[in-house]
């Protein structure tokens, strides 16, 4: 029997019925300031996971994005695990087939060899097929919850790329890392320096694009590592698109919890800021 997320006294969330029956109790800007707004029924949004031995993290996450009441479809994409991730994947893969879920289909690609999230973002974004699609890590420190608020300025037809900000706003943010902090503010700067955005949280994973822009891209992304994100970054502004930025929480892991980004990886982001800003 096919799955349905679960609905409320005003139906079910995101619908245009849902809508209506909130805007009549709360008005339109109550709505707006509570980000409540209809999707429409054909939307289909690609959430785009490269995973790495997160044995210990990956089935939460993957709940956690199930749950969100949008129809999706998750890309997992397996970048050469050795710690067991590529057994809990086969699984939840095949009982997704087997539970006819209507709001999530998964599918599953392996790398034979660990290649890096640039890679595993590349193969993604080249398989799926939503029309927005967004990068979503597996280690549980970004919270899928926050989907709705993040899409709803490409929905409503104002943005054709959204980042979410870690430095923007009131949402929660674990304290970590001064240095990576001060790291991150640095590349993001250098970053606005040749793209001649005003972002504030260049590095961030939460990176959402319309289909026509990404797939425009996809095909020619270079970087296999974290370079990735500069490289988006430059690709997107050059092309003028309308991009928007979004307060998002943040619940940072530590190097013992499995954190990979080190510092060889931010000397490798200053050259991509500077290649990708010159030249595609």
């Amino acid at each position: 029997m096919a799955r349905f997320p679960q609905s409320d006294e005003h139906g079910y969330p995101y619908t245009t019925e849902w809508y209506d029956s909130l805007k009549s109790s709360l008005g339109e800007a109550g709505c707006r300031q509570l980000g409540f707004y209809p999707i429409p029924q054909d939307f289909l949004l690609s959430v785009v996971i490269p995973i790495f031995n997160e044995q210990k993290t990956v089935e939460n996450l993957i709940s956690q994005v199930k749950a969100v009441p949008i129809r999706k479809e998750l890309v997992l994409v397996d970048d050469g695990s050795t710690d067991g991730t590529r057994d809990i994947l086969k699984r939840l893969e095949e009982q997704s087939q087997s539970e006819q879920d209507a709001y999530n289909e998964i599918r599953v690609i392996f790398h034979e060899v660990n290649q890096g999230k640039g890679a595993a973002v590349r193969t993604g974004f080249l398989e799926a097929q939503g029309d927005v699609m967004l990068i979503q890590d597996a280690d549980l420190e970004y919270d899928p919850s926050e989907y709705p608020r993040l899409l709803q300025p490409i929905i409503e037809g104002r943005a054709d790329v959204v980042y979410g900000s870690r430095f923007l706003g009131d949402q929660p943010h674990r304290v970590l890392y001064y240095w990576h902090y001060l790291g991150n503010r640095f590349l993001t700067t250098l970053s606005n320096c040749f793209t001649n955005l005003n972002l504030t949280d260049m590095e961030t994973c939460y990176k959402l694009f319309k289909k026509d822009v990404i797939k425009e891209i996809a095909p020619g992304l270079c970087q296999n590592r974290f370079g990735i994100e500069p490289e988006l970054t430059a690709k997107v502004a050059r092309r003028r698109c309308r991009i928007f930025e979004m307060s998002i929480s943040y619940d940072g892991r530590t190097y013992d919890q499995g954190k990979k980004i080190g510092w060889k990886d931010g000397v490798k982001a200053l050259w991509c800021i500077v290649r990708y800003g010159l030249k595609d």
